[in-house]
């Protein structure tokens, strides 16, 4: 194969790697807002069901009891899938920008198209990434989603507390509530800065496309 249809041949799989990449972002915002929802909706439903059974202990107590652990679990597997999405979001766009810093590099005029200001890399296109990697851990949407499952986890453990304590210690059992709750985030928080530290290209890798060799 000669140099020009071996070059030829490098740019249209770049270009086909690249739509490839920009389709895999798209799917995974999409994917990430489905599985959003679906949470979302059920915990509405449940809250629905907890406002109707409310006024009798007969009805609330079961509703809880078996309800609550099956929408904290359903929330626990829809933000471990968040957190991969996240990081394969992250990773996709970084080689998109690197496709871009390649185009940038064919000829003078591919500068004033593809600058470095425009490689959009993910701390260029993302705002949260700015302020830093600790911003930006806070800002995810499995993030978001963790905090909200870690406070419907919190309230089922005050409400068990406050079942084996006794009406007089509500104080002690909405304390031991949001302790939980608190743990719980503290434990997805270092379990996202694990699982992201795993899509982060290894020390000494190119940053780069290198150039067809002739």
């Amino acid at each position: 194969m000669e140099d020009k249809e071996r070059q030829s041949a490098f740019l249209s799989a770049l270009g086909t790697e690249y739509f490839v990449l920009q389709a895999s972002t798209s799917a995974n915002v999409s994917e990430s807002a489905a599985r959003a929802s679906i949470y979302i909706m059920a915990l509405s439903s449940f809250l629905v069901a907890v406002g109707f059974a409310s006024r009798s202990d007969e009805s609330f107590v079961p509703l809880v009891a078996t309800v609550l652990p099956g929408l904290f679990v359903l929330g626990l597997f829809t933000v471990i899938r968040l957190v991969d999405l996240n990081g394969h979001y992250l990773q996709h766009l970084a080689g998109m920008a690197r496709i871009r810093a390649y185009y940038r590099e064919l000829t003078p005029e591919a500068a004033d198209y593809f600058s470095p200001e425009e490689t959009r890399l993910p701390r260029d296109v993302i705002p949260s990434l700015q302020l830093g990697m600790s911003i930006a851990f806070l800002t995810t949407s499995s993030t978001m989603l963790a905090s909200i499952n870690n406070i419907v986890a919190g309230a089922g453990i005050a409400l068990l507390a406050r079942r084996l304590l006794g009406p007089d210690r509500t104080l002690l059992a909405v304390l031991v509530g949001v302790t939980g709750a608190g743990a719980l985030t503290a434990a997805f928080l270092t379990f996202q800065k694990w699982r992201f530290s795993m899509f982060q290209p290894p020390p000494g890798s190119a940053t780069r496309i290198d150039r067809p060799r002739k």
